[in-house]
């Protein structure tokens, strides 16, 4: 692993005394929960590669002796094999349990590292994958809890960092081909002019949205017109529809929908891997009269040299892909193929803020807009955070940048998204937004839980 040391050992400084006395809590418990919600009775998620998705959350919570100090995160699945990303997770009880919460939070690189080596389970991977996603999940709750410790909402404990520390949270072994330590700390460094600024501007006007909630391929015509005017006038200038499963009922749909909101709307569509490469260029073109402004993931997110071919061929029209990118280094080969207009990064997908961190500043390296996957559950709240950091930290510009909104399961959260005009408002609690409420981890259990009983536990 290639690092950088921060000028400042201390990465998470004590905000006080208490916090100092906080730091010195045992970790004594990795507790799981599958928890699961019945979203395919109202087809809600819906696409053309996933009919009838349960959103689910494999739910990570760091418990300390230390009265109401826990650090939480999650990983999102949709039904089933959700036990097992939990069983993943559980697996990581022997690197967690029994450290001070300092010894983790003082070096979150070293941490997430440390988790990634284990070389036994690495070889499930490597660095990809189930293992993957529940090291992120422990990663993430990791970074919750140091963000409690600092008394911080995380965008905001990201932003406050110097360069050094940023970089020294990073694992550069498979990147530094295309990014090397020296070149991430000049593109931090050359955004700290104006980062109180936009600091404030987040803290006053938020971070812009975008919707997917109209687009779902399972919901009526009616539906879909109805959402998408009310996407407009609840002051979203970009929408999202579900494409891929055929092609008559895409080039409809898409036109419902461009009649809806009228051409001053972006009308994204994704396809969710449903074609190869030559049908994907094929569909793409047939939707063109519609103006659609990017397609996301018109064929396997692996298919870097596909992707590649497609991006040329249907330009201008955009490619977004990054919600099932497994890490950094699939990233930065999209990067260096020149496969991608747009980078969707997921808070879960990944080992966690620190591979996030890797990919923001790929990203800008290679000049690339980061628009973040977000909709399941807990997604719109934890990505959030890494979107704001972005602007305020990494590439200092919302241009061509807006972060997807899916009005779904945000009352299950302690700190829910508010998402007020078409723009995310900052968070200002402090964490990663992604404690949930006790009554909903009672309710919503797989498959004890009252919801599944009165539905039969199925």
């Amino acid at each position: 692993m290639t690092q950088v040391q921060p000028e400042d050992s201390a990465t998470i400084p004590a905000r006080s005394a208490g916090s100092r006395d906080r730091t010195d809590a045992q970790i004594v418990a990795l507790d799981c929960y599958d928890v699961r919600f019945p979203t395919s009775l109202a087809h809600d998620g819906s696409d053309a590669m996933n009919p009838d998705p349960d959103y689910s959350a494999a739910y990570a919570v760091l418990r300390t002796d230390s009265g109401e100090l826990h650090g939480q995160a999650l990983c999102f699945t949709i039904g089933r094999g959700n036990d097992v990303v939990v069983a993943a997770i559980e697996t990581l009880r022997p690197h967690v349990v029994g450290r001070r919460v300092g010894e983790i939070t003082g070096d979150l690189g070293g941490f997430s590292t440390g988790l990634i080596g284990d070389s036994q389970l690495r070889w499930l991977g490597p660095e990809k994958g189930v293992m993957h996603m529940a090291i992120g999940a422990v990663v993430n709750a990791a970074w919750d809890l140091a963000a409690k410790v600092a008394d911080k909402p995380l965008w905001r404990l990201l932003a406050d960092m110097a360069p050094e520390q940023i970089v020294s949270m990073i694992d550069f072994r498979y990147i530094e081909d295309a990014l090397t330590p020296r070149e991430a700390l000049s593109i931090l460094r050359a955004a700290r002019p104006g980062r109180a600024e936009r600091i404030a501007e987040l803290e006053r006007s938020g971070y812009p949205a975008y919707t997917t909630t109209p687009g779902w391929i399972g919901y009526s015509d009616e539906k879909l017109v109805e959402l998408s005017r009310q996407a407009v006038s609840d002051g979203f200038g970009q929408i999202k529809l579900k494409v891929g499963a055929d092609p008559a009922a895409d080039a409809r749909r898409l036109k419902l929908a461009r009649d809806a909101v009228g051409p001053g709307v972006r009308i994204a569509v994704d396809a969710n891997q449903r074609w190869g490469v030559a049908q994907a260029t094929a569909a793409i073109t047939a939707l063109a009269p519609w103006n659609p402004y990017w397609v996301e993931e018109p064929t396997s997110p692996d298919e870097i040299l596909g992707l590649a071919t497609i991006r040329q061929a249907i330009a201008p029209v955009k490619i977004a892909v990054g919600e099932h990118v497994a890490n950094r280094v699939i990233f930065k080969q999209l990067l260096q193929a020149r496969a991608a207009d747009v980078l969707t990064i997921d808070a879960c997908r990944v080992a966690g803020v620190n591979e996030n961190l890797a990919i923001l500043l790929l990203a800008a390296k290679f000049g690339v807009p980061v628009c973040p996957h977000a909709g399941g559950v807990g997604l719109c709240e934890m990505v959030q955070h890494l979107a704001m950091f972005d602007f305020a930290a990494v590439s200092a510009t919302t241009a061509d940048r807006v972060l997807e909104y899916v009005d779904h399961l945000h009352e299950h959260f302690t700190d829910p998204v508010r998402v007020v005009g078409g723009r995310y408002l900052a968070p200002v609690t402090p964490g990663f937004s992604a404690t949930l409420r006790p009554e909903t981890l009672r309710d919503y259990q797989f498959p004890h839980g009252s919801v599944w009983q009165q539905l039969g536990g199925v």
